[in-house]
């Protein structure tokens, strides 16, 4: 796997790739605007500029941007659900301009309405959004989610009917975070449970689907359905069980971007349990290779 963690682009995104050197890591996740606005300013080409210096002097390898929290793609009021897809639209038309390979994004929450009314809201507005940028090249990404309140995205069937519901394969993916889907009810942390829960996404998904990984740990037991990232290690998941992921041939590509609580010494204190597994396991201890 491709080790990298959500970086800050405080001061502009062209900072994003030097917070990441000083990470050492080459893989990573933005947000392309304040994530807490519904718009923000266009990029200058002085800062566009100053970001394709930085991520090519910074060995960057990949890079996502992960979209606004306001955004709800089946908001249930007319008003929310405009402005949500007039900002998700500016979302991948910044991923573009910045050459991102995706935009991860929690498919949506259904406010009351229903998981089925939802999801087909879900896919009725990313079609829409395809139609007004059809040559787009950005991957979008529905990650996986806790199920906390309405939260839509929270089982592998939900994802799947997106998926189908949406009709652009070239154009979507899935993005798995390690706390959602234990949070969920998938008991990923045994090898036996990890196995089946892989087996299951693909049966259902596909693992061609599964783009990139989230690696939190969890605050919360499994089937909580509470959103609740913890420090790897530090939480109800432990250390131990994120080896199946490292160690599996299946993602060495992909990368694996923390999104656990702090700064960048927090970043780099997991980072540092993350590798510390492979210096110990040298070897393949599960058979997964």
């Amino acid at each position: 796997m491709i080790l990298g963690a959500h970086v800050s682009t405080s001061g502009g995104v062209s900072q994003a790739p030097l917070n990441a050197r000083k990470l050492g890591i080459t893989a990573i996740q933005i947000f392309s605007k304040n994530q807490s606005r519904w718009s923000a300013p266009p990029y200058t080409t002085a800062e566009l500029d100053k970001w394709f210096r930085n991520y090519a002097e910074c060995g960057i390898t990949n890079a996502v941007a992960h979209d606004a929290y306001l955004i709800n793609l089946c908001a249930t009021d007319p008003a929310n659900l405009a402005k949500s897809r007039a900002a998700f639209l500016d979302e991948l038309q910044r991923a573009d301009q910045l050459e991102l390979s995706a935009v991860v994004m929690h498919p949506g929450s259904h406010l009351g309405a229903g998981i089925d009314a939802g999801l087909r809201a879900i896919a009725a507005s990313l079609r829409m959004i395809f139609d007004k940028h059809p040559h787009g090249k950005a991957r979008v990404l529905l990650e996986t989610t806790a199920g906390q309140g309405t939260n839509l995205g929270f089982t592998f069937g939900q994802l799947a009917e997106l998926i189908h519901l949406i009709d652009a394969p070239e154009r979507v993916g899935i993005c798995l975070d390690t706390c959602h889907i234990y949070a969920a009810g998938y008991d990923w942390t045994t090898p036996e449970g990890y196995e089946r829960t892989l087996a299951a996404f693909d049966r259902i998904i596909g693992l061609n689907n599964l783009h990139a990984f989230h690696f939190n740990d969890t605050k919360k037991k499994l089937g909580s359905q509470v959103d609740r990232h913890d420090h790897i290690g530090e939480g109800l998941i432990g250390r131990d069980p994120f080896k199946l992921w490292l160690f599996d041939a299946r993602f060495k590509d992909h990368p694996a971007l923390l999104e656990t609580p702090g700064e960048m010494d927090d970043f780099t204190r997991n980072l540092a349990v993350l590798k510390s597994l492979l210096n110990l396991y040298p070897f393949n201890p599960f058979n997964l290779l």
